[in-house]
Parts: structure tokens; C-alpha cells; sequence
């Protein structure tokens, strides 16, 4: 069975072109240094709030008749592209280049290499976000992901 660490793991392994740090649940710093950026956060857990007002419904059971169990997983791959205090409107052409480069990137492989049941939905939610103490022109990109449980 695949685990969802194996899944978070893969996610953090996707190479997007202009993304200098990919990191993985066990490396997510607690801050982060401009050398750094723009970095990808695979975070497993509900963010301080999520840019757009719904939430998701993560590690939601679900049930298919006659098919396998599954389980749904709630995941968010924040992009932190540069600090917003340099001005929103310089950094919104390299944002939005960096979302086509990711979700081309994602777009090979919308199974994580088979870890998944059934390819992943994806929500991207660019903005201003706070991490670290520190507000950064970046975007949401939150998955939901199908697993199976058995």
C-alpha cells in the first residue's frame, strides 16, 4: 500500500524550472533566507488560512461500492516567490510564470509516479502569504489526493 509520507515525498521530488528549493516535510524551514527562494513548502497540514475563504476536507473517507477503500488527503505546495514589502506589481509576470512552470511540471505525472488512485485535483491560490514572519508574494497550490487505505 502507498503511504502518504511515500506521496509527500514524491511531491517534494517535482523539479519545477525556477524554483530554487523543493523541500520535503522533514527539511520545511521555519524561515526562510532570499537566497532561498523562490522555495516550495510541502506542507501536510491546514495552513494559518488558506488565500481563498473555503477549506478543504482532509483525510475524508470515502467509499467506492465493490472498489477499493480509499481515503482522501488534503495537501498544500506553497511557492514563496520573493518578500511583498518590494511592491506586489514587480514580482506578478515571474508568479505567474512560476504556476504554468509548476503545473506543467505536475502535469506529467498527476499520479505521483502510481501513489495516488486516481490523478489529483488541484487548486492554485495566488497572494500575499505570511510565513516565517514574513509576508511573500506566493500561491497555494492545493492538492487532493485520492489514496488508497487498504
Amino acid at each position: 500500500m502507498p503511504t502518504f509520507h511515500a506521496a509527500l515525498t514524491a511531491l517534494a521530488g517535482l523539479t519545477v524550472p525556477g524554483v530554487a528549493h523543493n523541500y520535503d516535510i522533514t527539511l520545511v524551514p521555519d524561515a526562510l533566507a532570499r537566497a532561498q527562494l523562490p522555495a516550495l513548502l510541502t506542507l501536510p497540514l491546514a495552513t494559518e488560512r488558506h488565500l481563498a475563504p473555503e477549506r478543504g476536507a482532509g483525510f475524508e473517507a470515502i467509499g467506492f461500492s465493490g472498489g477499493p477503500r480509499a481515503i482522501t488527503y488534503a495537501v498544500t505546495h506553497l511557492l514563496l516567490l520573493a518578500p511583498s514589502a518590494g511592491g506586489l506589481r514587480i514580482h506578478l509576470p515571474a508568479l505567474i510564470d512560476l504556476v504554468d512552470a509548476y503545473v506543467a511540471a505536475l502535469s506529467a505525472d498527476l499520479t505521483l509516479g502510481g501513489l495516488l488512485l486516481e490523478p489529483l485535483r488541484l487548486k492554485v491560490e495566488p497572494g500575499i502569504v505570511s510565513y516565517g514572519g514574513v509576508r511573500y508574494v506566493a500561491c497555494a497550490f492545493r492538492h487532493t489526493w485520492v489514496m488508497s487505505s487498504d
